[in-house]
């Protein structure tokens, strides 16, 4: 069983007008007609005529991909995605509809065990693409794709420059995405997920099905959730309490086995469960589980639901029900408001505002503009965007356009190269070279760096030496403090797409996690991408947490006398979670965080400072952590601008170790 098993059914050939097949457009058509203003006179264009829908990108990134390409195996293709991008684009503006696409920020760790699970899927999909492609040395099949290593971050960067909405969530996505639905007055939700039909959104699309056709439609279907409650003859609070029954993140199925035998529901694998065989066991377990559930007291009545589900109100199992119901409901039309964080009142606005006023002069007596990096201007931006609309224009992007849209940015390059510091999120995985025309024309040049990134240590170590740190009985480990106007800054630019969800992680938890990535696990002469970038991730946990100035002020008491000469140095860790057949997610691993070989100032005065001197220290900040602190790197004479990136990325790799890349013979 499973909560998922939920959406199988809704999906079920076998539910009648489950799901409808729809035409978005023509939807959309009919939501500007009933709300067009009688009088034809008025100038003033009428509130909410367009179709508004919010999309839960992490449902649907191969269709946002593009569809399927084969290149994802090896890197991605960049210009197909920008290329369908604008189209979808150029679809919906003139069909009236208003997209807002909503990428999961959270790390959830109550939802820990369904990351295990799903990475653990990914890493057989990787196994069978590479043995397909060792054997028959042709594309894999589309059953097998796994998203690109930095498919998120270009999708938020493309998605925000072609006008469209781009969030992140912050603490738990589905509560998030459907508090939002409802808040702000969307219309429906494009998705594929058991816990949205739980929450029965205003209206419930399929991501999956989702379609531009030459033809000029935005095809999907729809999902009826009324038909659900119909067909089961339960209403949508019973809904909640069979969600809550199916197993999930709170109660998993393994604590209802014996209920599950009591009601007699067939046992389904979840590896099998889109077999015809078991889709018609799932349907009968449905079914039967809802001839249970009207036998059971409403929500309402919690304590009698408890004593009737599980005979005692002191069962172990019996708080966490009450929570997974109550998070279902929480979800739904008349509950999603006790989900929502409590308004702040103008007292507490006040003192919040003193006490920033407070940490911003004990940090800096010089006044610093937080409401954006000082690197950035409105100018840029716009410019930028000119830029990038220039090399988008046509579906089909020649070499010409992307020369002329690479030498228009050059102007303004170095100021966006500056942000890069707290935007770095991986290098990609043998896809850099192809981003870079594309990425280049966006304004915020993102280092191209997901997930799976990290970095070198200062010595030019091996990735096989420097992942040995250990921590030492001496290690005067310390808990870091974040600045108010830094984790401000980076929560806000975390829920606008802004910025990698993994920098607010690590500042707010110091703790991060790092998927499994398209390599060859058995391979023993390239070590694992983690590791080869692990220096990096060191260098940076060292740029966030202020490393250097902690040991600065460490020094001055030793000098000072204020602390003992055998004191050891302040170490910073980060946690972590990181697969290995040693180690398969049981446990984070704990790394040190490692200085760069010079005086880094604070994070505050690098994200904001707006002298000259700071401008030089942030791009000297980027280049050291990627071991490209070398002056004929800036030289344009030794490497074009536009090559910047790549050209340390190459020297990044080159540095670490002679089997990753070695000259051509």
């Amino acid at each position: 069983m499973g909560v998922e098993h939920l959406q199988i059914f809704l999906e079920s050939p076998n539910l009648e007008g489950g799901a409808v097949s729809v035409d978005l457009l023509k939807i959309a058509r009919n939501v500007t007609q009933r709300q067009q203003p009688h009088n034809t006179n008025r100038k003033i264009r009428p509130i909410g005529n367009k179709l508004k829908l919010i999309v839960d990108a992490e449902n649907c990134l191969d269709r946002l991909y593009g569809g399927y390409f084969s290149d994802w195996a090896c890197g991605g293709q960049w210009n197909r995605m920008v290329q369908f991008l604008s189209l979808l684009t150029q679809a919906i503006e003139p069909g009236s509809i208003e997209l807002a696409v909503v990428f999961n920020g959270t790390i959830e760790s109550c939802r820990m065990k369904e990351w295990v699970a799903e990475q653990a899927n990914k890493r057989q999909k990787v196994a069978s693409v590479l043995r397909h492609v060792n054997a028959k040395a042709t594309p894999p099949p589309k059953v097998w794709w796994t998203p690109p290593t930095c498919l998120r971050s270009s999708l938020r960067m493309a998605l925000r420059h072609l006008g469209i909405t781009v969030m992140c969530t912050m603490d738990d996505h589905h509560q998030e995405v459907i508090a939002y639905c409802r808040e702000y007055g969307f219309h429906g939700l494009l998705a594929d997920d058991a816990e949205y039909a739980a929450f029965d959104p205003p209206r419930y699309f399929s991501s999956e099905h989702l379609k531009l056709t030459y033809k000029g439609s935005l095809e999907t279907k729809e999902y009826m959730v009324k038909e659900l409650t119909k067909t089961l003859k339960l209403s949508q609070e019973q809904i909640c309490i069979m969600a809550a029954l199916l197993g999930n993140f709170l109660l998993p199925e393994t604590s209802l086995q014996d209920l599950y035998k009591q009601i007699g529901l067939a046992n389904v694998s979840p590896q099998n469960c889109k077999e015809k065989e078991d889709i018609a066991k799932i349907e009968t377990n449905i079914k039967r589980l809802a001839e249970y559930i009207q036998t059971l007291p409403l929500p309402s009545s919690m304590d009698e639901l408890v004593v009737a589900v599980f005979k005692n109100l002191e069962d172990k199992r019996a708080s966490r029900f009450r929570q997974s119901v109550q998070y279902y409901l929480n979800g739904t039309a008349s509950g999603f408001l006790k989900y929502c964080a409590p308004t702040v009142t103008p007292k507490e606005k006040k003192n919040e505002r003193n006490e920033l006023h407070v940490n911003k002069k004990s940090e800096d007596n010089t006044f610093l503009s937080t409401t954006g990096f000082a690197s950035e201007t409105t100018e840029q931006e716009r410019e930028t965007l000119q830029n990038y609309k220039l090399a988008t224009a046509n579906a089909v992007m020649s070499s010409d356009i992307l020369d002329s849209a690479k030498d228009a940015v050059k102007s303004n390059i170095d100021n966006g190269l500056q942000s890069n510091i707290c935007l770095l999120n991986g290098i990609t995985n043998g896809s850099t070279s192809s981003m870079v025309p594309s990425v280049l024309s966006m304004g915020q040049v993102n280092l191209l760096v997901s997930s799976s990134s990290s970095s070198t240590s200062s010595n030019h170590t091996s990735p096989k030496k420097s992942a040995k740190n250990t921590i030492t009985k001496k290690s005067n480990l310390v808990t870091p403090a974040v600045s108010a106007d830094v984790l401000r800054t980076a929560s806000l630019r975390h829920q606008k797409g802004l910025m990698a969800p993994q920098i607010l992680h690590v500042l707010s938890t110091q703790e991060v996690r790092l998927p499994c990535l398209m390599e060859d696990e058995l391979n023993g002469e390239i070590p694992p991408i983690h590791d080869i970038y692990q220096p990096l991730r060191q260098k940076v946990y060292a740029v966030l947490f202020n490393l250097h100035h902690l040991r600065y002020l460490h020094s001055k008491k030793k000098d000072s006398g204020e602390m003992p000469e055998n004191t050891p140095q302040p170490d910073i860790v980060i946690k972590e979670w990181k697969y290995s057949r040693n180690n398969p997610y049981q446990k984070p691993e704990i790394v040190k965080a490692e200085p760069l070989p010079w005086a880094v100032p604070t994070l505050q005065r690098l994200w904001f400072g707006p002298a000259m001197d700071d401008k030089r220290r942030r791009m000297r900040a980027l280049l050291s952590c990627l071991n490209s602190d070398a002056p004929l790197i800036l030289n344009t004479a030794y490497v074009p601008q536009h090559m910047l990136i790549m050209a340390c990325v190459l020297r990044y790799i080159m540095s670490q170790d002679k089997a990753i890349m070695k000259p051509q013979n």
